[in-house]
C-alpha cells in the first residue's frame, strides 16, 4: 500500500500544527487520516467542484495508513490524493504525504460510500461527479485508467 508518487497528479499543501505532536514527539497516528481529510476536501472541491459543507455527500466506511517516517513540526506536508476505483455507490481513494524533503511519510487508502445525509441511506454515484472524476484521472498522463468499470457491483 506504498503508491508510487508519480501516480498522484492532485497535491494539497498541508500545515502539521503544534496540537498534531504527542508525547513521542511526532505527529499522533490518528493525524495521518486528518491530513487525508483536509487533502481530500481540496480534491472534492477542486475536480469535483464541490467545497461547502453542504455539498458532501458520501460518507468513510473504510481506512487503511502505513507510517513511513515520522511527521514532525513544524512541516508543510504535500499530499497527493488519487481516485484508484469508482463503483456504483462507493469510490477508493488514494493518499501520499511528502515531508518539506519530499520523502514518504505517510500513505492510505480510504472507501468511501455516497450517502444521503437526509434519507439516512446510501445512494449511486452522481453522473456528474462521475465525470468529473473520470475525467480528471484518466487525462492525468501518469497513469492510463485509475477508476474501475462503472457497472461493477457494490
Amino acid at each position: 500500500m506504498r503508491p508510487e508518487s508519480s501516480l498522484f497528479t492532485f497535491w494539497e499543501p498541508v500545515e502539521v500544527r503544534f496540537k498534531d505532536i504527542d508525547l513521542g514527539g511526532h505527529a499522533h497516528h490518528s493525524m495521518a487520516l486528518v491530513y487525508f481529510e483536509e487533502a481530500r476536501a481540496g480534491y472534492w472541491r477542486d475536480v469535483v467542484g464541490r467545497g461547502d459543507e453542504d455539498e458532501v455527500d458520501f460518507i468513510l466506511a473504510e481506512a487503511r495508513v502505513r507510517y513511513h517516517r515520522r511527521v514532525l513540526y513544524p512541516q508543510r506536508l504535500k499530499v497527493g490524493v488519487r481516485v484508484s476505483f469508482l463503483g456504483r455507490k462507493h469510490f477508493i481513494m488514494e493518499y501520499l504525504a511528502l515531508g518539506a524533503d519530499g520523502g514518504e511519510l505517510v500513505s492510505g487508502e480510504t472507501t468511501m460510500v455516497m450517502f444521503d445525509y437526509a434519507e439516512g441511506k446510501t445512494k449511486r454515484l452522481p453522473p456528474e461527479v462521475r465525470a468529473a472524476v473520470e475525467s480528471y484521472e484518466i487525462s492525468a498522463e501518469s497513469h492510463e485508467t485509475p477508476v474501475g468499470p462503472q457497472g461493477q457491483e457494490e
